[in-house]
């Protein structure tokens, strides 16, 4: 069984069709896109477990703590093991997180909970985001930015699909559609989705493969390519790319630009309905339309980055996006279509940041450890998830305890999202090509990667 989860065990005959890799990366971003869908429990689990919102919040919370934690830890492993290692690890975690969160539902054990999908289903989340990038980008080196939008645009969109069918798995094992009902049809939902999403990643980690070491796409001669401004040739270890200032930029610009988007996310539908007092089931609709940007976002706007550039790309989701949330704060109580077109551009900006920044990374880095660099630099990701919401909700509790109401409650957040983008544009001007001083001898390289062949 071992010698089928090795590098060695996947490279690809040299008339392998690259097209079958991205629907292979796909699988497992649609599975663990699922932590997105988490809210659709949020009330079955307060009425089971007879708690309030932020207990029920922390088991979201700990899974997006521990996918930061765990990409950054694993992704050297992540990078010597290859993408089908990486990917049943991370499957195993995933789908054993939810039979334990299973137990717990049925034991009345919150803390399994907290174990289960937190914890363990958190590791599964960090591995299984960074495992297929740096395969995608090997394969797609004439197009990085299309290949990782592919991927990650999965992740955005694995909640349209785990949302609806998980309300209609919750209401056919429990009988019915009301919140007993919902109850009631927890626990076969989740052992449901364990098993389906077992099935899903492993047919996805039966397809992956590397790419042959003589193998380049037809038409694609490498020596041939016009250099551009911020594209090396080398390559930069994990090490020393973490010792770079070019690093901790672009950690900054990743933390900045996710605070923003989660500042919406995270309130989209009570702010919605306090700027226009639309009813609940609209505003739900307003969350599924963002669900929309964000993942066509990472799709779209990775894609053309491939053409403009990933440090100009940056520049339009900060600079454009500081521009769109100061509209909202000053001008977008006034209108419900001025504030649903500028969220919605402002959240696709959220989501092409996710998927233009492995190819941003490759370009500075190299692709030799990318997938290792990249998780490491999701602690961004991490520190982002409590940042934007402790920002938002913070200033919205404060207006609250003043007597305000409306808009009110969120325009003073708005402009420290401006604030924070416009810090973030700054960064990112400051972003030059990473010094020579920093890579790797290329022997060095090309013997580092034979030996871990051998050795698997």
């Amino acid at each position: 069984m071992a010698s089928i989860l090795t590098r060695s065990a996947i490279v690809a005959p040299k008339n392998f069709n690259r097209w079958l890799i991205p629907p292979a990366a796909l699988a497992i971003h649609l599975c663990i896109g699922q932590v997105y869908a988490f809210s659709v429990f949020k009330i079955p689990f307060m009425t089971h477990f007879d708690t309030g919102e932020v207990s029920i919040g922390w088991i979201f919370s700990i899974a997006i703590l521990m996918l930061g934690i765990s990409s950054a830890v694993f992704g050297p492993w992540v990078e010597k093991n290859g993408p089908r290692a990486s990917m049943v690890a991370a499957g195993t975690c995933w789908v054993v997180g939810f039979f334990i969160a299973s137990l717990g539902i049925v034991a009345g054990q919150l803390w399994l909970v907290y174990l289960g999908y937190g914890v363990i289903g958190g590791i599964g989340l960090g591995i299984g985001y960074i495992s297929p990038v740096s395969t995608l980008m090997k394969w797609f080196p004439d197009r990085p930015g299309l290949a990782t939008g592919l991927a990650i645009m999965g992740f955005g969109g694995g909640a349209l699909i785990a949302s609806p069918m998980s309300n209609q798995l919750m209401a056919l094992y429990g009988g019915g559609a009301e919140p007993e009902h919902l109850v009631a049809g927890l626990t076969p939902t989740f052992v449901t989705l364990g098993i389906v999403y077992a099935v899903v990643i492993a047919a996805g980690a039966f397809v992956i493969r590397v790419p042959h070491p003589e193998w380049t796409p037809k038409g694609f001669d490498p020596s041939k390519v016009e250099a551009k401004p911020m594209q090396t040739k080398g390559n930069v270890s994990v090490r020393n790319a973490i010792r770079t200032p070019q690093f901790w930029l672009l950690w900054g610009v990743l933390f900045l630009n996710v605070t923003a988007g989660i500042g919406i996310l995270e309130n989209a539908a009570p702010m919605i309905q306090s700027y226009f007092g639309i009813t609940a089931a609209a505003a739900a609709g307003f969350v599924g339309l963002l669900s929309i940007g964000n993942m066509g976002g990472r799709f779209i706007w990775s894609t053309t980055s491939d053409y403009l550039g990933r440090k100009n790309n940056y520049m339009m989701y900060l600079g454009v996006g500081a521009i769109l949330y100061l509209v909202v704060a000053l001008f977008g109580g006034g209108s419900i279509f001025l504030f649903v077109l500028a969220t919605l551009i402002i959240i696709s900006f959220y989501g092409g940041g996710f998927a233009t920044i492995p190819a941003y990374l490759k370009d500075l880095f190299g692709v030799y450890q990318v997938g290792a660099i990249h998780g490491a630099l999701l602690t961004a990701w991490t520190a982002a998830g409590v940042a934007g919401p402790l920002i938002v909700n913070s200033v919205v509790e404060a207006g609250e305890a003043a007597g305000k109401e409306g808009p009110e409650l969120y325009t003073p957040g708005m402009f420290i999202m401006v604030g924070a983008l416009v810090i973030g544009f700054i960064a990112n001007v400051l972003v030059r090509p990473v010094s020579e001083k920093y890579f790797e001898r290329e022997e060095d390289v090309a013997a580092k990667q034979a030996a871990a062949l051998e050795e698997n």
